[in-house]
């Protein structure tokens, strides 16, 4: 285990934010706040336009920010012809980043104003590091970011098998070296970052995890609306990142078949908690 000591030396971190954006009119201004409100803001932006099925709202917004910011922080729009998910858009602004390290936010998710000062800084310190991710904590629209009172932080190796059985890196948690040579998975649209970061974390790059709550979420992680909600496409996406790494020859068949056993339970666990908490909310109506 390591310890990060907090400490700011610079003003502006080589960074560039990839943030997808489809049909996400009603929060991406709240994404946008959280970079602007960064200690240490990152170099460039790079809002991917996916193709939203919106008649243009998403777009539009889009260009509001672009012009409300003008001068004040290098904000882009990469618009994508066609629809391809979360995976393929996050690629998409991959191959335009100009920062030697990327950190994902998704457009419903926001980050705590300390976060690329404190995760950029150990990166700096820790070259041979691929990829930190930190803690996350679900907040409600109206409660306010925590407040991070530690000066020294406890940081964990992210153990490759420990992973196959629990995906413990939050996309909105992400910072990589740009020059990682892994991409998302084309054409996976359901745990195709839990892909990634597998076969990361596999191919023996290091990864490291900081013990401290830097991003938020809105919703639940699984049972909401939108891509998490689909509790069956996730557990199948799941199945496909173990054939994908026995293929590759990371895991052999026996791990194989324990993890994706181990990925059923969990789909059965999350659909009695789901259908449990659906009763429950009905009971109190």
């Amino acid at each position: 285990m390591d310890t990060l000591v907090i400490s700011k030396e610079e003003e502006a971190a080589p960074v560039s934010v990839i943030i997808p954006c489809y049909r996400c009119a009603d929060t991406v201004e709240r994404a946008l706040d959280s970079i602007l409100r960064q200690t240490m803001r990152p170099s460039e932006i790079l809002f991917v336009e996916d193709a939203s099925a919106d008649e243009g709202k998403t777009l539009n917004k889009l260009h509001q920010l672009v012009a409300a910011y003008d001068g004040k922080i290098d904000i882009q729009i990469l618009c994508m012809d066609t629809n391809g998910g979360p995976g393929e858009a996050r690629n998409f602004g991959w191959a335009h980043a100009l920062q030697p390290y990327i950190a994902f936010l998704d457009a419903d998710d926001a980050w705590h104003s300390r976060k690329i000062e404190i995760q950029y800084l150990w990166m700096k310190a820790h070259p041979d590091v691929a990829l930190s991710c930190h803690e996350t904590t679900l907040l409600s629209d109206r409660e306010r970011e925590p407040l991070l009172v530690k000066d020294h932080v406890p940081v964990n190796a992210i153990s490759a098998y420990r992973m196959l059985f629990s995906n413990s890196i939050p996309t909105r948690s992400v910072m990589l070296k740009t020059s990682v040579s892994e991409r998302f998975s084309d054409g996976m649209r359901y745990a195709e970052d839990y892909h990634l970061w597998a076969r990361i974390v596999f191919s023996t790059q290091q990864a490291f995890r900081l013990q401290l709550p830097m991003a938020f979420s809105f919703k639940a992680d699984f049972g909401a609306s939108g891509l998490s909600g689909n509790l069956l496409a996730m557990q199948h996406g799941e199945k496909m990142v173990y054939k994908n790494l026995l293929s590759a020859g990371f895991i052999g068949y026996p791990l194989y078949l324990t993890a994706s056993i181990f990925s059923r339970i969990k789909y059965w666990r999350r659909m009695l908690i789901m259908f449990f908490f659906s009763g429950n909310a009905n009971a109190s109506t």
